[in-house]
């Protein structure tokens, strides 16, 4: 009676050991994967951030067409070459739309960092939380 006892106490007690082993195990495997994830937003914030800066660069490009465009319409209808100036007002419109095409991609460019800068946040609060839950874990 008493061996079988020792027995179950040993059985138990090694049970523990491997139930607190494999949640170490787990806690690490999930740190490993918060790891990958948070290399992974900060790639992406870096891609939006490039095409966001470039999308910004576009619009500057477009809003100096865009003047240079109104200053030619405006010399060519001083000057009253009407062709001209229909020409330039073409081109306008061309720019215009170019600008808000630059524009709303600026604009997804930033709800992508955003999104991104939140999925990084998020991920490195779980690897913390992973981390003190080893540690804890490892006290026992």
């Amino acid at each position: 009676m008493r061996r079988s006892f020792l027995c179950l106490s040993l059985l138990a007690l090694l049970s523990l050991g491997a139930f607190a082993q494999s949640d170490v195990s787990q806690d690490r495997q999930d740190v490993r994967k918060d790891t990958r994830d948070i290399h992974h937003d900060r790639r992406d914030l870096a891609k939006d951030r490039a095409d966001r800066n470039a999308d910004q660069r576009d619009i500057n490009k477009d809003r100096r067409d865009l003047n240079q465009d109104r200053a030619a319409m405006r010399h060519d209808m001083a000057t009253g070459n009407k062709a001209a100036a229909a020409q330039e007002r073409a081109e306008i419109r061309s720019e215009r739309a170019d600008l808000r095409k630059d524009r709303a991609d600026r604009n997804r460019d930033q709800r992508d960092i955003n999104k991104d800068r939140r999925d990084l946040h998020k991920d490195v609060r779980d690897r913390r939380s992973d981390r003190r839950d080893i540690r804890k874990d490892l006290r026992k």
